[in-house]
């Protein structure tokens, strides 16, 4: 086997690895997303329900058909949908987790 054709084969594991995982995220932020009330958006200050969940289903759309077709690498799009899905996880769902969390009987170690 020539070594362009192994290098070749281990580049294209790697960028469907990578492709995999982002999917998930992407899938992770929309189910996320579809959870959660939409008032819970707007106490948070973290727009409304719809732009979240529009935004991640047109993420998951773009890492689904980068998977099935064989993500050949990231690209603009790929990169900008990881982007987006990153951004619900890391700054969205904690707040509106936190402000869906308020509204139940709290005690010392948790919900009761």
């Amino acid at each position: 086997m020539d070594g362009k054709v192994l290098i070749s084969y281990i580049q294209n594991g790697i960028y469907f690895l990578l492709g995999l995982v982002a999917f998930a995220l992407e899938l992770w932020a929309l189910v996320d997303c579809l959870r959660h009330k939409p008032s819970s958006f707007e106490a948070a200050s973290k727009r409304t329900k719809t732009f979240w969940l529009a935004l991640t289903c047109i993420a998951a759309v773009i890492g689904g058909s980068s998977v099935l077709t064989g993500g050949g690498g990231l690209g603009l799009f790929g990169i900008a949908a990881v982007t987006a899905a990153c951004v619900y996880l890391a700054d969205v769902r904690p707040a509106v987790k936190e402000i869906g969390n308020s509204g139940r009987n709290q005690g010392p170690y948790g919900p009761w």
